[in-house]
């Protein structure tokens, strides 16, 4: 938990230093649209720390699952997939981060804005490298360095936080696991977690070797099942995923590196390796 903490923290010191040069440069635009990211970051540092003691007045409540074509949150969706990604800490699929946006911000993601969403960023960073304060990028496979298949990710994440290898899933879906109860036991409000954060959570129980509770949901057997099973995987996908950032820093530039390889320029590194 420590390290997403830290994560958070060097992130919030990264956006008040944006702030305060957006200030000099008198773009109050820019400097509004960092400030809203800075509430959003210091509250997950919140629901991480315990001290979030009541519901966020500036979103909206937990609304009912909304139809592709009707989302009625304020925040643009760049932005509450900031929100789940930066809650889970790895990267993730369209449908959890919707359901995770859903269970812990203020209601499921249109998703049906996701298909272009990815392209957009890598367009805007192309066009115009580093101007935002993050990129909704994509997750990069260890082997081919291209992008991972629908899995979405933090241009503000280390190369080695957004590269996926054979294990990786697999620890993702733990990691995401701890993050999820942690962030669960420390909601305020009701005594139990809300029926979407029980029913997300439930998902991971039942997909947790070792975890053998019956009845109601047990966070503390559920951190300790995914605890015992990450501590297997963890040392050996890590490696994986070290040496595939260092063959990326080598082989990629900036874009490629956040985009992953296309296709055409990955047939071309084999033909010269």
């Amino acid at each position: 938990m420590d390290e997403h903490l830290v994560a958070l923290e060097k992130r919030m010191q990264q956006l008040q230093e944006a702030i305060r040069q957006a200030l000099a440069e008198h773009d109050k635009t820019q400097a509004s649209l960092l400030r809203q990211e800075l509430t959003r970051t210091q509250r997950a540092w919140d629901v991480l720390c315990g001290l979030d003691d009541g519901p966020d007045k500036t979103e909206a409540e937990p609304a009912a699952p909304a139809s592709p074509e009707h989302d009625d949150s304020a925040l643009p969706v760049r932005d509450q997939i900031q929100q789940a990604l930066t809650l889970l800490t790895v990267p993730a699929a369209p449908k959890l981060l919707s359901q995770v946006h859903q269970a812990f911000f203020s209601g499921p993601l249109n998703t049906a804005r996701l298909t272009t969403l990815r392209r957009d960023e890598e367009r805007s960073f192309r066009s115009a490298p580093y101007a935002r304060p993050y990129y909704i990028c994509a997750a990069v496979t260890s082997d081919l360095l291209s992008p991972a298949r629908a899995l979405l990710a933090l241009s503000t994440w280390p190369l080695e936080q957004r590269l996926v290898g054979p294990l990786t899933q697999r620890v993702h879906f733990l990691t995401s696991a701890l993050r999820l109860a942690d962030a669960a036991e420390h909601l305020p409000g009701e005594p139990q977690p809300s029926p979407h954060v029980q029913q997300l959570l439930q998902h991971y129980s039942r997909n947790i070797h070792g975890y053998t509770t019956r009845g109601p949901l047990d966070l503390d057997a559920l951190r300790q099942a995914a605890a015992a099973e990450l501590e297997i995987h963890a040392d050996d996908d890590a490696d994986t995923r070290a040496e595939a950032a260092r063959r990326a820093r080598q082989q990629l530039g900036d874009a490629e590196q956040l985009f992953g390889n296309t296709l055409r320029n990955v047939t071309r590194m084999r033909r010269t390796a």
